[in-house]
């Protein structure tokens, strides 16, 4: 029998690029609406996001701190949930710090300091790359804990008919239960809803349906970490066929009109089912 490709490969993370280019002007204006002095104006930030989602379509290497910290972070979590040490990050366990001492109390100049460590594991140093990020380990139980028995980094895939062919959508699901999806974020701050025009929540649940499992809750599991201290929040989505297969339609096909747009510029022939 003979079977059609896919004319298009698409994955969420590049439908969430698109979606903050529709949305830069409402961007700019949340970071920037009342500044006397913004570090862009609102056209050159709308130009900046185009150039990243070219660049992104392009597959062209993007790194920075929130991304490395994202990833480490997930590595982590993954190497305990597996019992298994990491080959992409150096982790070093960090121990509680005892420091004594004394000080002048005409010149407030220390007398002494005495610096103790004692065997209690208070956190983790995770280096990848040349970056190192400390995570607290009760932070990083917390997740693992929260996910035992997971199938972690698993890769989906599923078709989808829209008005300009079938589309092969497809992704690393974080951390997969018998029950739910989850994706795990590092933020530096966290307000209700804040994922809810992502696309993982869309899409991985209806590639693995597709793929045979009638999975429909989905969590975003968020750490916001800052420097001494953490908060967690789980942002939460029950797939609806009915309601979200149209969503995913709409949001694909806007995508592919862009695509086809600026074909010109995308080099990386991979969203065309090209290699």
């Amino acid at each position: 029998m003979k079977t059609t490709q896919p004319k298009y490969c698409i994955y969420p993370t590049l439908l969430d690029a698109y979606q903050q280019y529709v949305d830069s002007d409402i961007v700019w204006e949340g970071y920037w609406g009342f500044s006397d002095n913004p570090p862009h104006t609102q056209d050159e930030f709308k130009e900046l996001q185009f150039k990243e989602l070219i660049d992104k379509i392009n597959r062209v290497p993007y790194d920075n701190d929130a991304v490395a910290k994202g990833t480490a972070f997930n590595e982590v979590v993954d190497c305990m949930i597996e019992h298994r040490k990491s080959d992409k990050v150096e982790v070093e366990k960090v121990y509680e710090k005892i420091v004594m001492g004394a000080y002048d109390d005409v010149e407030s100049k220390p007398l002494y300091c005495d610096v103790t460590y004692t065997d209690k594991v208070v956190g983790l140093n995770a280096k990848i790359g040349e970056r190192v990020f400390y995570f607290p380990i009760s932070l990083c139980k917390e997740f693992a804990d929260y996910y035992q028995g997971a199938v972690t980094q698993k890769f989906v895939e599923g078709v989808l008919s829209t008005c300009f062919g079938d589309v092969k959508l497809y992704g690393f699901i974080d951390e997969i239960m018998p029950m739910s999806i989850h994706d795990i974020k590092t933020a530096s701050r966290y307000s209700v809803g804040k994922y809810k025009r992502n696309n993982q929540h869309l899409i991985y649940p209806y590639c693995v349906r597709q793929m045979g499992a009638d999975i429909s809750v989905f969590e975003y599991n968020v750490a916001v970490i800052g420097n001494f201290d953490y908060e967690t929040f789980t942002e939460t989505y029950v797939f609806d066929p009915q309601r979200d297969i149209p969503i995913i339609q709409e949001r694909c096909e806007d995508f592919i009109r862009f695509v086809e747009d600026n074909r010109s510029l995308i080099t990386d022939k991979r969203i065309f089912n090209e290699k």
